[in-house]
């Protein structure tokens, strides 16, 4: 391999945990913190949860599903294409979808904000543009700050991916403290791997 190559490699990836822990800092010290803590409260009401999105916008949308289920509150990722074509049937008036997409216009997202309208389904958006027909349409809106990915052409979704999955973990946090979820309840509803393991073991110990 080419030594300079090289360099410019190692180089790049000391650069990008340096640019991914700038995009937290910068998300955290420019969101309002009690717009995440409205849409943690929104989706404790919530019955059932729908989030979809397209690319990395939509992996972390599966993140964000799954973290909701393992803190029991049912959720499920909508792919945009299954949504459109009858997947939102998923959700009825009291539910929340939540359509994450960085600049707020992706075609396959527009109609499922509509037909969240036309169901009395609230929506959360996530995205950079408050003005964009996403954010328009959605009850509250979760701004996203990204400035520069990690790769040398700023194309790929990374820093970005690292900064919504912040977003969701911190909405996760809250949702934990808002509803006094437990260890013990987690344990039920993970009792696989490590971690259903250590959090079994907390449980018996205090004799539950």
């Amino acid at each position: 391999m080419d030594s300079d190559n090289e360099a410019m490699a190692l180089k790049s990836i000391r650069d990008a945990f340096a640019i991914e822990a700038d995009a937290i800092c910068k998300e955290a010290s420019s969101i309002d913190f009690s717009i995440m803590l409205n849409a943690a409260e929104l989706l404790i009401s919530a019955p059932r949860i729908g989030a979809s999105g397209c690319g990395h916008s939509g992996i972390a949308c599966r993140h964000f599903a799954h973290l909701m289920c393992c803190i029991g509150h049912p959720a499920r990722f909508l792919s945009p294409s299954e949504a459109n074509h009858g997947a939102m049937g998923f959700l009825a008036s009291g539910d929340v979808m939540l359509l994450n997409s960085r600049g707020g216009k992706t075609d396959e997202l527009i109609p499922l904000a509509k037909i969240c309208r036309q169901k009395g389904v609230s929506v959360i958006a996530m995205t950079e543009n408050a003005e964009s027909p996403l954010a328009k349409m959605a009850d509250i809106v979760i701004p996203l700050a990204i400035t520069k990915e990690t790769d040398r052409y700023n194309c790929q979704g990374t820093a970005s991916f690292v900064v919504q999955c912040a977003v969701f973990d911190a909405i996760q946090a809250a949702i934990i403290e808002l509803t006094g979820f437990e260890n013990r309840d987690f344990a039920i509803n993970h009792p696989g791997g490590a971690v259903g393991c250590r959090l079994s073991s907390e449980s018996r110990s205090l004799g539950s």
